[in-house]
């Protein structure tokens, strides 16, 4: 059986990545936990409740990184995409684990540099690069990283209540004019919110706020968001100068910001918050809404006049 479609609507891309994700998790059945365990946060909690944390990522050529891309930041982006996912859950690196697809063309001066750039990141936050697998491919090269970490209080998507408080860190949009190989994973920030009892829940915006926020907002959760509040990017503003886009639509939708995007308890005071984080770090925290209860079928996110927010999809994968 030929693993290629004969028609568009029997191939992914006629489902998209969330709804196929859906599908896999169904033919899975019971050989996949439930999250925290299985599928639904980004890492995978393998021991309660202190959680051994797993993960993986993978790295394409052509998609992640091209002729133009410093070898050896290619290699560290392989590695910091899934510290990315450790930031997001509170957690420290431990060991990780790389499978190479390789072309038989691939030079060899190329992959060195890769692998230097590979071990100088690993040495950087403390992960041990402790083996992998080799396969020769007709396309690519492409690389996959699975990655362990640990973390004390594992900080989930699914413990998000109606309202918290929305904060995102640095700022959005305009990745691919380099921020996206030259990110800084939010480790000691993540740690810092799983130690405090007043985060609530957590994601790294992998594909853009306006998808990732989504992975927030589970049946009968909503979200408020100040539009006007959300940390665009200089490069935001100049995609849009070129695309003709809004500037928002960049910093929702671009993708591979690598930031955290967390909900603080309602509760709490979020300007004793936010003076205890600008006392630990520099990286900028923005307040960007609140969280609100959502009936069913009603738009998941609304601005601040009570308008449904449209064109929030983030980078969409497997799109037809």
């Amino acid at each position: 059986m030929s693993p290629f479609a004969d028609s568009k609507d029997a191939c992914v891309a006629a489902l998209g990545e969330v709804a196929l994700l859906e599908e896999i998790r169904s033919w899975l059945g019971d050989a996949m936990p439930p999250a925290p365990e299985g599928m639904g946060d980004d890492c995978a909690v393998l021991s309660r409740p202190a959680g051994n944390l797993f993960a993986a990522d993978s790295l394409l050529y052509t998609r992640h990184f091209d002729d133009t891309t410093d070898p050896a930041r290619a290699g560290a982006k392989l590695l910091l995409r899934n510290l990315s996912d450790i930031a997001a859950m509170g957690g420290e690196p431990r060991y990780a684990v790389m499978s190479a697809f390789l072309p038989p063309a691939t030079s060899l001066a190329w992959l060195e540099r890769f692998c230097r750039g590979l071990a100088g990141c690993a040495r950087q936050y403390a992960t041990a690069l402790v083996g992998g697998d080799i396969t020769e491919s007709a396309e690519g090269p492409g690389f996959s990283l699975a990655i362990t970490g640990q973390a004390e209080r594992p900080l989930l998507r699914s413990t998000a209540q109606p309202g918290d408080y929305l904060y995102v860190t640095g700022s959005l949009g305009g990745s691919l004019r380099g921020h996206h190989l030259t990110f800084v994973p939010r480790l000691a920030e993540g740690r810092w919110l799983a130690d405090r009892p007043d985060t609530r829940a957590c994601i790294d915006l992998t594909d853009g706020l306006g998808k990732d926020l989504n992975a927030l907002l589970r049946e009968g959760l909503g979200a408020v968001l100040d539009t006007a509040a959300v940390p665009l990017s200089d490069a935001a503003r100049e995609a849009a100068t070129e695309s003709g886009k809004p500037s928002f639509w960049h910093g929702c939708n671009d993708g591979e910001d690598y930031e955290l995007l967390f909900t603080v308890d309602g509760t709490a005071d979020p300007a004793a918050f936010e003076r205890a984080w600008r006392g630990a770090f520099a990286t900028p925290l923005m307040r960007i809404g609140k969280l609100r209860a959502r009936g069913k079928g009603g738009p998941p996110v609304l601005d601040t006049a009570g308008r449904p927010v449209e064109n929030l999809t983030g980078y969409t994968h497997l799109r037809a």
